[in-house]
């Protein structure tokens, strides 16, 4: 039984002359036709299905409509068009360093991201330890937030995120987290919530991470899916020869011969 299904989903951003000037301006320059409204689709059509345990590596460029995409399966955002139907609980870690205070402690900050993803107080009494030590910031714990570098924030954020046991988890570049060591080890993290049976979805401009961690695949282009399927290996191949000029796509993301 699938556990996610996304279905012909299309997310609409407007822009132009509502958004620069005031309602009654708007109204007046409506009822005259002097007015401009500018779409743009994020993302457009897109349909693909997950089962329970597969992991979906979603790749493509800046712009492809990855994030936006991500949004609207978490539930954040709607689509303008299709439907997304989700079974079970849902975590998605989308902006790892935000929602954090600058001022307050790293230990301050643990607990309050904490009690934001919905764990009590006795469950981050009993974590803060394995929490502290996973994110390598045991002799920063009492040192405000806004010292630590960006790196050191994402990985706390992360060992916050990755205690929870959803049945589909999203991660958007958070893998990409800390230097080498930490990235193998934020992995192979993600790889013992997989084995334990969840549903995940990972963002990643790293095609080897994708070759190595993905079970499916998708491809998107300007808001287009060029495509999906389980042929991980194929689908970034030929991914790779488009970043390398030797594959065309059209205006709507189809393959060119």
């Amino acid at each position: 039984m699938s556990i996610l299904e996304v279905h012909d989903v299309s997310i609409r951003y407007m822009t132009g002359d509502f958004k620069e000037i005031g309602l009654k301006e708007y109204v007046t320059r409506k009822l005259t036709k002097n007015y401009k409204v500018i779409e743009f689709w994020a993302d457009k059509d897109v349909t693909f299905t997950l089962e329970k345990g597969d992991m979906l590596g979603i790749i493509g460029a800046n712009g492809a409509g990855k994030s936006t995409l991500l949004k609207a399966i978490s539930g954040i955002m709607e689509p303008t068009k299709g439907w997304v139907k989700r079974e079970g609980k849902i975590a998605a870690l989308l902006e790892l360093a935000s929602g954090f205070d600058g001022d307050l402690t790293v230990r301050e900050n643990t607990y309050l991201r904490g009690a934001m993803l919905g764990y009590t107080r006795k469950f981050m009494d009993d974590t803060y330890g394995q929490i502290i030590e996973f994110a390598e910031l045991r002799e920063f714990e009492d040192r405000p937030f806004k010292q630590l570098s960006s790196g050191m924030k994402s990985r706390l954020a992360f060992s916050i995120a990755s205690l929870v046991e959803p049945d589909i988890l999203i991660l958007d570049e958070v893998l990409s987290v800390g230097d080498g060591a930490f990235r193998k080890k934020s992995e192979a993290k993600m790889r013992e919530i997989i084995n334990g049976g969840a549903t995940t979805i990972l963002v990643s401009h790293s095609i080897e991470q994708v070759r190595e961690m993905c079970s499916k695949i998708l491809w998107l282009h300007r808001g287009h899916q060029v495509a999906f399927g389980d042929d991980v290996k194929g689908i970034c191949d030929q991914y790779q020869a488009f970043l390398d000029g030797k594959l065309k796509l059209d205006a709507n993301g189809k393959i060119l011969a």
